[in-house]
């Protein structure tokens, strides 16, 4: 497919693996010149090394010194994919404020500031692509991470604020919300609760079970990071630009609700 992105700069957070990485290659297979982000220096030059990428922008989005470490290198960005962010399975019992509040920084205020560093240029170049990557429970979120959905629903939140924003300027703002998505961490941690489960031993076995008991969906299993790499890859190209304020739900059905 050509999406219509050749030439335009991207920055994806928290692409050094996973979905972000998967989100990455996408972009670069289409053109654009990809700025892979992380932490991790090694992890994130493997990824652009290995997608052909145009850069590489290590730093901690969580703090101010990070995030203009991150900008500088990233340079002027066309398309913005809000992805990095940290989730854990505490429920609340155990979800302290602070822990609310470190997750809410990771997750919330890192978009924001990424938003404030990257936006500007997009508003004067008259052309730009804001994506947030959020979640089905920021709408139906359930008793465990509480302090985790709660920061989804505020990075759906935003979106839809900064698109009226940017109302006439020629950027857009979306969120691509993801189901149950196939990542190592997610087959780790299904694969380690599949005999409490009884879901048998064999890796489609325990999909099946995951996607009938604990994320039922119309499909039937996980979705693929790859998946959701499209619904970004769309929302950045020109065919979008009817598109803003919007939520693209890829997520076999898990979400039950029509809005």
């Amino acid at each position: 497919m050509d999406l219509e992105i050749a030439g335009k700069r991207a920055l994806v957070t928290g692409s050094s693996a996973g979905l972000g990485a998967a989100i990455a290659r996408l972009l670069a297979a289409e053109g654009a010149s990809v700025v892979v982000h992380g932490r991790d220096a090694a992890r994130a030059s493997r990824v652009a090394s290995s997608i052909g990428a145009a850069g590489v922008a290590i730093g901690d989005l969580s703090t101010d010194a990070g995030a203009d470490t991150v900008a500088s290198a990233a340079g002027d960005v066309d398309i913005l994919v809000n992805n990095a962010g940290s989730y854990d399975h505490l429920g609340w019992t155990d979800a302290t404020p602070a822990v609310w509040a470190s997750t809410y920084e990771a997750n919330v205020v890192s978009a924001v500031r990424m938003i404030h560093r990257c936006v500007p240029g997009m508003r004067e170049r008259g052309w730009g692509r804001v994506i947030q990557i959020g979640g089905g429970l920021a709408i139906q979120p359930m008793a465990m991470q509480p302090h985790y959905t709660a920061t989804l629903a505020a990075r759906h939140n935003l979106a839809v604020s900064l698109a009226r924003e940017l109302a006439g300027t020629g950027v857009t703002s979306n969120v691509v919300s993801p189901g149950a998505i196939l990542v190592d961490s997610v087959r780790e941690l299904l694969t380690s609760i599949a005999p409490s489960q009884g879901w048998g031993t064999s890796w489609e076995e325990i999909e099946r079970g995951a996607a009938e008991e604990l994320v039922p969906n119309d499909v039937g299993r996980l979705g693929r990071p790859e998946e959701i790499a499209a619904a970004v890859g769309y929302l950045a190209s020109p065919a979008a630009a009817y598109v803003s304020g919007a939520t693209i739900r890829v997520d076999g059905g898990t979400i039950r609700s029509v809005a």
